[in-house]
C-alpha cells in the first residue's frame, strides 16, 4: 500500500499547515453561481444571510495565505456530512477554490500544495485530522499551523482544542472571518451553547451531546484512514477520557510527534 505513496522532495520543506474547515457542501461545478444559496447545501440557519460570503472569504484567504508561505500546506478539511450529497465538505471547497481561479493551475495540473481532509465530522477532528492528512500528504508532521474559520469560534480553538492536543501555543495561529452586516448576538449564543461550553466540558468531543453530533454528521458510515497513516498518533485517536482517567477534560497524557 505505502508503494502507491510518493513523499517526493517538493514535499520534504513544507512545515505549515493551513486548514479551512468546512462548514457546509457547495454543489457547483463553476464559479457563476457560486454566491448563490441553492447552489449550496446549508443547514437553516445558514440561510438568508451572508454565510455563503463568509465561507467564500474563509477559502480565499486560505488560499492567499498559502501562496504567501512556499513551505503551507492548505488543507481543506471535512466529511461526507450531507445524506443528500454524494461528496464531502472538503473536496467542494477544493473544488470551488479551482472553479473560481483563486489557486494557481500550474501546467493544467492541480496546484501541489493544496488537498483535502475528507473524514472530520466536527472541529476537534478538523484540526486533528488535518494534523494527520499534513503527514500522510508529506510524510511528517508540521511545525507550525494556522486555522481560517469563523471569528466566533476563534476561542473553541485556540483555547480548548489547541490544548487538548498539546500543540504549543506559539506554533498556533488562528485568522477570524465572521458574516458581515449581521447582528451576530445569536451566533455568538450558539457558538457558547453549542460550541464552547460542551467542550469545556468534553475536551475530546467524544460523550453523550458531541458523540451524537458525531453520528448524526456520518449518515454514509464513513471511517477515517490515519490509525494507517498516521500510527504515531494512535493512542491520540482512542482518547476518550472518563472518570477512570480523571474525567471528560484530562488531557492525553501520551506522547506526541510535536512535543520536541
Amino acid at each position: 500500500m505505502y508503494a502507491t505513496v510518493d513523499h517526493g522532495s517538493h514535499l520534504s520543506t513544507l512545515n505549515h499547515l493551513v486548514i479551512v474547515p468546512g462548514h457546509a457542501i457547495w454543489k457547483g461545478t463553476t464559479a457563476k453561481h457560486v454566491f448563490e444559496e441553492d447552489s449550496w447545501h446549508l443547514e437553516p440557519f445558514q440561510r438568508g444571510g451572508g454565510s455563503v460570503q463568509a465561507i467564500y472569504n474563509h477559502i480565499a484567504r486560505g488560499v492567499d495565505i498559502t501562496l504567501e508561505d512556499e513551505r503551507a500546506l492548505l488543507v481543506f478539511s471535512g466529511g461526507q456530512t450531507k445524506k443528500v450529497s454524494t461528496t464531502t465538505e472538503g473536496e467542494s471547497y477544493l473544488r470551488l477554490a479551482h472553479a473560481s481561479s483563486l489557486l494557481p493551475s500550474p501546467t493544467n495540473e492541480h496546484f501541489p500544495r493544496a488537498t483535502t481532509e475528507d473524514n472530520a465530522l466536527d472541529s476537534f477532528q478538523n484540526l486533528l485530522f488535518s494534523i494527520a492528512r499534513f503527514h500522510e500528504y508529506t510524510g511528517h508532521y508540521p511545525s507550525q499551523i494556522t486555522i481560517v474559520g469563523f471569528e466566533i469560534k476563534r476561542r473553541r480553538f485556540t483555547e480548548l482544542h489547541r490544548a487538548a492536543l498539546r500543540w504549543p501555543e506559539e506554533h498556533f495561529h488562528y485568522v477570524g472571518i465572521d458574516v458581515e452586516g449581521e447582528d451576530l448576538a445569536p451566533a455568538r449564543n450558539g457558538e457558547r451553547q453549542n460550541g464552547w461550553l460542551p467542550y469545556v466540558q468534553d475536551s475530546y468531543g467524544c460523550h453523550d451531546f458531541l458523540l451524537a453530533k458525531r453520528r448524526a454528521r456520518n449518515p454514509f458510515n464513513r471511517f477515517h484512514p490515519y490509525f494507517t497513516s498516521s500510527p504515531e498518533l494512535a493512542a491520540l485517536f482512542n482518547w476518550c477520557p472518563g472518570q477512570d482517567e480523571g474525567g471528560q477534560t484530562a488531557l492525553y497524557p501520551g506522547p506526541l510527534p510535536w512535543d520536541k
